[in-house]
Order: C-alpha cells, then structure tokens, then sequence
C-alpha cells in the first residue's frame, strides 16, 4: 500500500503558494492548505482535488500562534513537506520613516508567522524522524533597501534563522532550505510600479524551487543574474552603493 505524502503550505490562495499547491497535487499526495482569504483558498484546492490530491484547507492568519500550531498538530498523517510561505511586501516612507503599523505588520507576518509554522512543523516532525522545511525568504534580505525596510530586514531574518537551524534539524532527521528568489510574476509584485529585472514567471520559480529541495540544497537561490548583483552589492562597501539605492523606487504601501 502506498503512503501519500504529506505537504503543508501556507499562503496557499495566491501567488507562489498556490503556484506550489498545482505543482505538488497530485493523485499521491495529501495537501494541507491555508490563507487568510477563504474563497481563494477553496478555489486552489478544487483545482488541486481535480488533479487527483487529497486536500484539507483551513483559513488561518499566521500571525495568530495559537491558531497555527493547532493548524498543523492536527495535521493526519505523516508531515513530510512544509512550506513557510505566507508574507507580505510593502514600502513607502513619509519623512523618511516606513509607517510603524505597517513595518509591524511585516514584521509579524513574515518573521512570527514564519517562525509560528516551521516550529509547530518540526514539533511534528520529530516523532517521525525524517521531514522537510521550506523557508521562504527572498534576495531582498542580503541588502537593505530604502523604502522597504522591514521587507528587507524580515526576509533577512528568516533567511538566518533558517541558516542556523539547518544543522541542528539535519540531526533528528529533518531537512530544511532557504528559499531565496527574486522577482516572481504574482499578485504581490503586480503592485510594484516600477521596472524589476529578471522577472520570472511563477511556473519557473516554482520548478526551480521543487528541484533544489529534491537535492537538499540549503540555500535555493535565483535567478542567477539577480543573485550575482546582489551578492556584489551586498560586500561593496555601503558608501559606495548609497548614492544607487537612495534612487530607487519604492514599494506601494500596504493601504494602496
């Protein structure tokens, strides 16, 4: 008998979330999926059942804790793909500070509702000793950029932690990869009215990323021309890239 696998996403209504939910359903596999927009979400799953998936859906903000980690301990079945994706972007400064409600707001989505899923998934991972973490972070978080602060600085944090407990988790048998992409085509970036090199269908992003998690990679990052500028930029001393960055457009605030 064969033994479904079992992936749970969050953000699965939209975007690269959902882009993942297609991807993975299939007539072998158990999706566990959640967002905040129920109708959405119901809508990715009947396309996910239509391709042969068991699907079980929950709306949960990823900012609640205690909403999470009962979302996923009562996931049935063996947890054996988790992806930390729910986030959110915004930027925009008045007098040269991000609006605080909104840097808060960045801040508990993309760094607790992060750290609220992937430890709740490695509570249930660890009684089955094998299972694997997806954080998604993003090439914005090796370089603080003007105008979108708290962005930058919660996918750099999660990008770390994420770092850090790759070896920790790698000894009771649980693997874990940081996902870093640049620009995606979806919903959230369709807000950004400015040019963004490289930008990448979410059908490629999504292949890219199933492909280094099937080679365990630790850090999943493209595209590879993005990444090499931001890997330069991140080493040139700040002085020198100010006079670029402080010219950059910014992201639309959250309210927009």
């Amino acid at each position: 008998m064969t033994t479904s696998r079992g992936i749970l996403i969050t953000g699965a209504s939209s975007g690269l979330g959902k882009a993942l939910a297609l991807a993975y359903a299939a007539s072998d596999v158990r999706l566990h999926l959640a967002a905040r927009n129920a109708e959405r979400l119901h809508a990715v799953a009947e396309i996910c059942r239509a391709q042969g998936a068991e699907v079980t859906t929950a709306q949960v903000d990823v900012t609640d804790e205690n909403a999470v980690r009962a979302w996923v301990a009562g996931v049935t079945g063996t947890l054996d793909l988790v992806f930390a994706n729910a986030g959110i972007s915004a930027g925009g400064a008045e007098k040269g500070i991000e609006p605080f409600a909104q840097s808060d707001a960045v801040f508990r989505t993309n760094i607790d509702g992060v750290r609220y899923t992937v430890e709740a998934a490695i509570e249930k991972m660890r009684p089955q000793g094998h299972g694997q973490i997806a954080i998604i972070s993003s090439l914005a978080g090796f370089r603080g950029l003007p105008g979108s602060a708290s962005y930058s600085a919660s996918k750099a944090a999660v990008r770390v932690w994420g770092e850090a407990l790759r070896g920790s988790l790698a000894r009771v048998g649980i693997r874990l990869s940081v996902i870093c992409p640049g620009y995606i085509v979806t919903p959230m970036t369709d807000r950004n009215a400015y040019r963004m090199p490289f930008l990448m269908p979410v059908e490629k992003a999504t292949a890219i990323i199933q492909r280094g998690l099937r080679r365990d990679k630790a850090r999943i990052v493209f595209p590879f021309g993005l990444w090499a500028i931001v890997w330069l930029l991140s080493v040139v001393p700040p002085g020198w890239t100010d006079p670029i960055f402080n010219r950059m457009p910014e992201k639309g605030r959250l309210e927009d």
